[in-house]
């Protein structure tokens, strides 16, 4: 891998993925699926008619779909700024979002829970100045509190939904099952966080031979980052005074993207009940975590089918819908992201010219003490 800048004195790598004939090769294999998922699987399962449904869907509500995911990226920048920038980096508006948009076409188009994006974000910051150490503390309480929702909206609505208080149906592998494996994910999360900052010293100790502890110290390091990000996440979230525009992000990014899909349903005139959209919704994009489907297509989008036929809405209105969810939320930003990345890329040699970010106020160097003690409720 090639080497080009530094930061603090350390080499950052240079991005491996964003090249010209990774993009064509993904470009046509999502293509390929995208022609799969909406024409041939429908006539294959007897819904031929399903994709023309698209020529009925209201013009109206397709603005609003597209007005919703504008919205969902100008919350999601309030969030990254409010967790990574602010006191961490004093990164302009401008700069932020090129980060984000970036990111957000990189997430698209290589994504595998959102490896894409991270690796970039991960670059860009690097690239900033940022110390490799506080970076990825910041990174994990980002996802951290960007995912927090995720698990509590699937124990929220299962719960609703099972005991009939918000109307749908109520199966138990619709909602119980999914409400009890969130819950086991937020107890490993708060688990996480009682791992102590000096992990990667007392797992050296334990370790048989200088190899084995390198080894240890760095997935003791590793793990105690983690939990650091998981600490000031949960500082953030605590302390509306200080996190407030974190959460305000993070919350109104899953809120305007179930708005993006009640609009696209509502553009065939399907009102989906509440809980069963955003049970739904959560339900479907778990596809995402697939690491083999490019850019999520095929796993996202027969998870999200999936979920709503499973809820009874009628499949030749879920899969347009589905579509039109996909186009507004997924895809348009993607051209977006792909001039911001050229653009980052310009931003990054400036600042290899003309400074760094992290040099335009006082020097980072924040220690774990620091970062945990801050986010200390």
């Amino acid at each position: 891998m090639s080497q080009n800048g530094t930061a603090n004195g350390q080499p950052v790598p240079e991005l491996p993925f964003l090249t010209t004939r990774r993009l064509v090769q993904t470009v046509l294999l999502v293509f390929v699926l995208l022609l799969a998922i909406y024409v041939l699987i429908p006539r294959l399962v007897g819904l031929g008619g399903a994709f023309s449904n698209l020529g009925s869907a209201k013009l109206l509500w397709v603005v609003v779909a597209i007005g919703f995911s504008a919205a969902a990226t100008a919350t999601y920048i309030v969030l990254f700024k409010a967790v990574v920038g602010g006191d961490a980096l004093p990164l302009t508006w401008p700069e932020t979002c090129q980060i984000n948009l970036a990111g957000v076409a990189a997430t698209r188009l290589f994504s595998a829970g959102g490896a894409g994006g991270i690796a970039l974000t991960y670059w860009a910051l690097r690239k900033a100045g940022m110390q490799r150490r506080d970076v990825a503390r910041r990174m994990v309480a980002f996802l951290a509190l960007q995912y927090v929702f995720y698990p509590l909206a699937l124990i929220a609505f299962g719960v609703l939904l099972r005991t009939g208080v918000l109307p749908g149906k109520g199966s138990i592998e619709l909602t119980i099952i999914p409400a009890g494996v969130a819950g086991f994910a937020l107890i490993v999360g708060t688990l996480v966080m009682l791992i102590p900052p000096d992990l990667g010293r007392r797992a050296a100790n334990f370790a048989p031979g200088a190899k084995l502890e390198t080894i240890a110290d760095h997935i003791g390091k590793g793990a105690a980052t983690t939990a650091e990000g998981f600490r000031f996440a949960l500082g953030l979230l605590v302390h509306p005074q200080r996190g407030g525009f974190a959460v305000l992000g993070a919350a109104g990014y899953w809120a305007a993207n179930i708005c993006i899909l009640w609009a696209s349903f509502r553009a065939f005139g399907i009102e989906v009940p509440i809980a069963v959209l955003i049970q739904g919704f959560f339900l479907g994009m778990v596809a995402n975590l697939f690491p083999l489907a490019p850019a999520g297509v095929g796993a996202v989008d027969a998870g999200m089918i999936g979920a709503f036929v499973l809820f009874g809405i009628p499949e030749e209105t879920v899969f347009p819908a589905i579509l039109i969810y996909r186009l507004a939320a997924f895809w348009l930003p993607i051209p977006i992201g792909l001039v911001a990345f050229f653009q980052l890329r310009s931003t990054v040699h400036h600042w290899e010219q003309d400074g760094l970010p992290i040099d335009r106020g006082d020097p980072l160097d924040r220690g774990p003490e620091t970062v945990s003690s801050s986010s200390t409720p």
